[in-house]
């Protein structure tokens, strides 16, 4: 029981917080007679040196690139997830270059707004020099590794998994690049948690000389719904909702309004959860 007449109520409502009807003076922040102003922002490095985040926000979760006899099919959903908060549900990851060229992009958002602008810039530069001459997946694929690299190196990583698909004088191309420039080609391709839950199923297929070759796009496209399925079940960071490209020697179509054929018939039959 309080005294009467005492301060115990007047106290903070936490070790260092603020007292009742008092402003809270927030880190980088000073209270300048009663209103609360931002302290002046200094360039100069701290006890600690120059901070930076390395742990982001606004993510989206896995892509998957498959490479068929006649071209290649990337597909990645249309989450963006704040945290563990599935935020926008219809944003594309996955876009056409050019004819001969398509991406996918996992990983941080900002970066991929930031990463997708000078990719935009370089495509528009191609176009102004109009020498018929278009940026190749291998190119482009080369050029991505440079910059992840080059990033990487300054301690100023771009946190994106880079998934990049298209034709190369008639030969079907599949490559990936992460934050920190490592790069691979292989006939499938995925990131985040298809790595785990994605590529076993695409590997049937890959790893199968005879499959392979039979391995059309009709066959390709079912694969990929298949996988794309089993990532909206297993994946707590997906959607149902998903964008693939499909890249050929006829050039690339984007589907944008795809949608994982769900049925949860079996869902009354878990238990303990």
């Amino acid at each position: 029981m309080y005294p009467m007449g005492g301060n115990a109520m007047a106290g903070p409502f936490w070790s260092n917080g603020p007292a009742p009807g008092a402003f809270y003076n927030f880190p980088g922040s000073t209270v300048t007679g009663g209103a609360m102003q931002a302290a002046p922002r200094s360039d100069t490095p701290g006890e600690f040196g120059t901070q930076r985040s390395y742990y982001p926000v606004t993510t989206g979760t896995s892509v998957v690139g498959l490479m068929f006899k006649d071209g290649v099919i990337i597909a990645a959903d249309k989450l963006i997830s704040y945290g563990s908060l599935a935020r926008f549900h219809d944003v594309d990851r996955v876009y056409r270059i050019n004819d001969k060229t398509v991406l996918g992009i996992g990983g941080d958002f900002a970066d991929f707004q930031y990463i997708k602008r000078h990719i935009d810039q370089k495509v528009i530069d191609d176009q102004c020099l109009d020498d018929k001459n278009e940026m190749k997946p291998r190119s482009f694929y080369n050029w991505l590794t440079r910059v992840m690299y080059n990033r990487r190196s300054d301690f100023q990583p771009l946190y994106l998994d880079l998934v990049i698909g298209g034709m190369q004088d008639g030969e079907p191309f599949l490559g990936h690049v992460n934050l920190r420039g490592r790069s691979y080609t292989s006939n499938v391709v995925a990131t985040g948690y298809g790595t785990h839950l994605a590529l076993p199923l695409l590997r049937e297929y890959s790893e199968n000389p005879t499959a392979y070759q039979n391995l059309g796009q009709p066959e390709a496209n079912d694969v990929m719904k298949r996988v794309m399925e089993v990532l909206w079940y297993r994946d707590c960071r997906s959607d149902p909702k998903y964008s693939q490209a499909i890249c050929t020697a006829d050039g690339v179509k984007v589907d944008a309004d795809c949608f994982v054929a769900q049925n949860w018939e079996l869902a009354h039959t878990i238990k303990g959860y």
